[in-house]
């Protein structure tokens, strides 16, 4: 299986895994908070809504297109860090794990 086939299975999962914990949310966040230029938008969104909102629709954009993919990322950190409050966190950043590694692997 490719990388691209990888992905977006991943992102799958992570939406569904997301969607089970009840972070998934239904009413996109306002255009000026979705525009941060921020890292993972810290200023204007929770880690859940970039998820969401931000790294699923683009990296299923990148597969879509087949263009090239990040390499060399780590978002597993930032979600560990910013959902150990919240439940389905464990969840959540295991499928995060399985991207970083598929996206350090060369």
């Amino acid at each position: 299986m490719d990388k691209y086939h990888q992905t977006q299975q991943l992102l799958e999962q992570l939406e569904a895994t997301m969607r089970e914990a009840g972070l998934w949310e239904n009413t996109s966040p306002e255009p000026a908070a979705l525009a941060s230029t921020e890292p993972f938008a810290v200023d204007t969104l929770t880690c859940a809504q970039w998820l969401q909102w931000i790294f699923i629709p683009r990296m299923t954009q990148l597969v879509l297109m087949q263009a090239p993919l990040p390499v060399q990322f780590a978002i597993s950190p930032y979600v560990e860090e910013a959902m150990k409050e919240l439940p389905g966190r464990a969840s959540v950043l295991a499928v995060t794990l399985k991207l970083d590694d598929l996206f350090r692997a060369e």
